[in-house]
């Protein structure tokens, strides 16, 4: 029985239980997506865009999915705190896969923006649901399809015309169970015309030892002249898995930052397809990997310019080290009418051992000759010529390498556009390369077996 074979007999035998959890905008999808995983399959790493991860391997456990939607006995607000100093944040939380409120989350949102359980609002707005859930995700894709079979809840945000939302949102994502557990999360961004937000996204593991895994589909609908960053951090634990997939469309004039930066993980894959939908759009895309030990991490892109006069900007640093394997598969596509493209991509890698690896592969695929493109790829070591230099100037080898690893991912900190959040993950990364483990080293507070 393959890994996949579980989920499909869970789906048959209890789909009447699944439905009575989750409203019928949710519901109605189902089917497609079954019927996609049946036909399709997992992916075979014999695949060029899945070779560097294992889907049976992650799906084998034995792992638990909350159907009956049982809820924990446990005050969010109480037992759980994530800041960032000097940053205004309105705190939401999805503990494994159910959406929960802090006591104030709310207080500093204005008027016109909305972030709720996806359940709950496909119950009072079902119209805006169907228009927007499942509209981007591809269902041939299987996190795509995995995660629809499942989904039962999720956050939505949306952020209506002209509204500027000055307080960062911030979602945390957190693991916490006595046993082996799956969660299908779910996500829907809508940015309005003329809107602006920042969210953060934060994914943390309670629970020491035990095996979870996220399938996360994210869809973010980028609307005229709006702007929006979206941060996605990861700090998990060895045990977890993540396969998470974002769905982006950018309307005319509108500018969107994507920045993913796992710091503690398992093994995680994470895929991002955007495409520009109207002229003068411009997409910022940052992300960052600290990998040691076994931790894996997968990422792979795809920016559609199918519109003239739009702007890409990409680079993806990886500093790999121990028995970890880095990975990375990036395609820029501009499409023939798509004049006046302006797209970069860069990914520039780090190896720390002689054991551990890094893929690299990124690729243009240019359809007309009037644009600006380039990609390139770099993976090394640190240089040793600095390492000598700075240990004849009295610095410690150990602390020289420390030194030039966070100078070497200083880029990709600098894009962050919060200036509480850039210093934040500043001193987040310095702990890392300084051999911290513990996860949730953004938390002001131990948040270890805080929940009961």
């Amino acid at each position: 029985m393959g890994a996949l074979d579980q989920y499909i007999d869970l789906w048959q035998e209890h789909g009447s239980l699944i439905d009575s959890n989750a409203p019928e905008a949710l519901n109605r999808r189902r089917p497609d997506a079954a019927s996609s995983l049946i036909e399709n399959g997992l992916p075979d790493q014999k695949d060029e865009n899945y070779r560097y991860t294992d889907f049976e391997k992650i799906l084998s456990p034995d792992y638990g999915v909350n159907v009956g939607r049982v809820k924990m006995a446990v005050n969010p607000s109480e037992t759980f705190r994530c800041d960032v100093p000097m940053l205004s944040t309105s705190l939401f939380l999805v503990v494994n896969d159910a959406f929960a409120e802090t006591a104030d989350c709310r207080k500093m949102l204005p008027e016109g923006v909305e972030v709720m359980s996806l359940a709950a609002y496909a119950r009072k707005n079902p119209e805006f649901i169907s228009e927007h859930y499942g509209k981007l995700a591809d269902m041939a894709n299987p996190i795509v399809a995995l995660n629809t079979l499942f989904c039962q809840d999720g956050v939505v945000v949306r952020v209506k015309k002209g509204i500027k939302v000055e307080p960062t949102i911030q979602i945390v994502n957190i693991f916490k169970n006595s046993a082996a557990l799956l969660s299908a999360r779910r996500v829907l961004i809508v940015m309005e015309d003329d809107s602006e937000a920042k969210v953060l996204f934060c994914d943390h593991t309670q629970t020491q030892g035990i095996d979870f895994c996220s399938v996360q589909v994210v869809e973010v609908f980028a609307g005229k002249g709006s702007r929006l960053d979206f941060y996605d951090l990861e700090e998990s634990t060895l045990n977890t898995s993540r396969l998470s997939s974002l769905w982006l469309s950018q309307e005319e004039g509108s500018e969107v930052l994507l920045d993913s930066m796992t710091l503690y993980n398992g093994v995680t894959r994470n895929e991002f397809y955007t495409k520009f939908c109207g002229r003068h759009a411009r997409l910022k895309m940052l992300g960052m990997g600290i990998e040691d030990d076994s931790r894996k991490l997968d990422t792979y892109s795809r920016i559609s310019h199918d519109e003239p006069e739009c702007n890409t900007d990409e680079l993806f640093k990886y500093v790999v080290d121990d028995n970890a394997v880095g990975a990375f598969a990036g395609l820029i596509y501009v499409a023939e009418g798509a004049v006046k493209t302006e797209a970069f991509q860069s990914n520039r890698n780090l190896v720390g051992s002689a054991t551990a690896v890094m893929h690299s592969k990124p690729q243009l695929e240019i359809y007309n000759d009037d644009v600006k493109c380039s990609h390139g790829t770099a993976i090394g070591q640190l240089d040793e010529k600095q390492l000598f230099y700075m240990m004849t100037r009295g610095i410690s080898e150990e602390q020289a390498r420390l030194m030039l690893k966070q100078a070497f991912m200083s880029d990709v900190i600098d894009g962050i556009s919060l200036p509480p959040l850039r210093d934040r993950l500043k001193i987040m990364v310095e702990r890392r390369f300084a051999g911290e483990k513990a996860a949730c080293a953004s938390c002001p507070v131990s948040c270890n077996d805080s929940f009961q």
